[in-house]
């Protein structure tokens, strides 16, 4: 039997490879040197966390060693006679930007390139004055934010995963009409402003949601609506969690925005899977591994990632374990008798595409840092870590309580499955709605722990949890 697509390796070499070309660039760059202490100190996160691509002397790096490392080039547009595109399919690294014609005598590293939610923001957080090339909202943008030997560069994206300013590709679609930026705003407004609260009418709710992601494709493209949709339910998500403000007030102090995430955590009815998925292959996601952490777990999970922006989706619902071996991701689940840890929450909240928004935002730090960071400075605990491997670090916030629906609270003790006890606690506390998730990957490891996840999702059912365990 042929190996599993998604079975994730580490690539230990491959990580010791772009260390060494991180080194070159604190070597020659004394203002990257100095940013990197930066970012630890007042962010959590170090370089890794932020490079979207290193650029690479092609007479000094061969096309063998890249293959061994696990990158493969890639044909396309952005692929010019001074400039080879690599990517490694097989691993969450950066892509790699090799110049052939670059002499013997030039560093083997010839610049860094980081990835920022806005130039303009990073530009004034730093106090720097450079030119920005690509024009505002447009798909790529980048500027030289430290000159040097081995310079240090920032990057702009919007649905776009190439290196051209002014794409041919986009051109030929009609995606660089001069009224790109306006409908861009009008597309991001779509979704912001779409109705999310339905009164137990979810079916309707996700009719309108998908609406609203066509409508969004009709104006400015599947890949940049995706990535509109996902600005946004990362706003909606903040403004109802107290670690996410704290925790970007951190990173925007650099200008940095939110350009570390990892993954975005949806939790959904079991009725309702099915169309959550829809609207995301309609925005483009392709299925990745799925979960199911056994008999007496109750739970499964879709991964999804999305080829051209890299957002990786963790889709939670509640599953029987006789649905394993079915496409859950595709078929309407009838209810189960008595929901499990997702269907609770969901119950109690709403679906997170819905009123409830994301359960938690996951993004890459250095986990102790990030940890003790997010204490001193905010008062934001963090719960014990669910995944601790040399190669894969995890940890909850401690949860956010929200307030509870008292209807959503009667109709779950209608239907057996909290009891007045339960329904008492939630109505005077409120139930652990949302976190932020801190994660620490290394060696490129790019899966997640099925086990572990299990445990988290057993530790943070509301039945489980009161506002004095679990924080606010």
């Amino acid at each position: 039997m042929s190996e599993s697509p998604f079975a994730w390796k580490r690539w230990p070499q491959t990580e010791r490879f772009l260390a060494d070309r991180y080194s070159e660039l604190e070597q020659e760059n004394a203002w990257a040197k100095d940013f990197t202490h930066r970012l630890r100190d007042r962010t959590g996160t170090i370089l890794e966390d932020w490079v979207d691509h290193v650029r690479l002397n092609g007479s000094r790096v061969p096309h063998e060693v890249l293959r061994e490392l696990g990158y493969k080039p890639r044909r396309g547009e952005d692929a010019t006679p001074s400039r080879r595109v690599y990517t490694h399919p097989g691993a969450d690294l950066p892509k790699l930007l090799v110049d052939p014609s670059a002499g013997a005598e030039a560093p083997v590293c010839l610049g860094v390139a980081i990835r920022v939610d806005q130039l303009a923001a990073f530009l004034a957080a730093n106090r720097l004055d450079a030119p920005i090339h690509g024009h505002p909202l447009g798909p790529y943008r980048e500027c030289t934010a430290a000159p040097g030997a081995v310079p240090f560069l920032v990057i702009e994206r919007r649905g776009y995963d190439g290196f051209e300013p002014f794409p041919s590709s986009l051109a030929r679609e009609g995606l660089l009409t001069p009224q790109r930026a306006r409908n861009i705003l009008e597309a991001r407004e779509i979704w912001q402003t779409r109705k999310r609260f339905w009164e137990g009418d979810d079916v309707a709710g996700f009719d309108h949601a998908e609406a609203a992601a066509k409508k969004m494709i009709e104006l400015v493209g599947r890949d940049m609506a995706c990535e509109l949709v996902f600005e946004v339910e990362r706003d909606y998500w903040q403004a109802r969690n107290r670690a996410a403000q704290a925790q970007k007030s951190r990173q925007d102090s650099l200008g940095l925005g939110w350009a570390n995430h990892d993954h975005h955590t949806f939790r959904c009815s079991r009725r309702n899977f099915h169309r959550l998925i829809s609207v995301l292959e309609l925005l483009g996601f392709e299925l990745r591994e799925h979960f199911h952490a056994g008999e007496h777990a109750g739970w499964g999970a879709q991964v999804l990632e999305h080829a051209v922006t890299g957002i990786v989706v963790f889709a939670d619902l509640d599953l029987a374990p006789e649905e394993l071996t079915t496409d859950f991701a595709h078929q309407e689940l009838a209810p189960l008798a008595r929901p499990n840890t997702v269907g609770l929450w969901v119950a109690l909240h709403g679906d997170s595409f819905l009123e409830a928004g994301m359960h938690h935002l996951e993004g890459q730090f250095e986990f102790d840092l990030a940890r003790e960071g997010l204490e001193r400075t905010a008062g934001i605990a963090t719960m014990k870590p669910f995944s601790d491997f040399p190669f894969l670090r995890q940890a909850f916030t401690k949860g956010e309580f929200w307030a509870v629906d008292p209807r959503r609270v009667a109709s779950a003790v209608d239907s057996g499955w909290i009891t007045r006890e339960e329904a008492a606690k939630f109505l005077a506390e409120g139930a652990v709605g949302s976190h932020l998730e801190i994660l620490q990957r290394r060696e490129g490891y790019k899966g997640f722990n099925q086990q572990a996840v299990g445990a988290i999702l057993s530790e943070t059912d509301p039945r489980k949890l009161r506002i004095d365990s679990v924080g606010t």
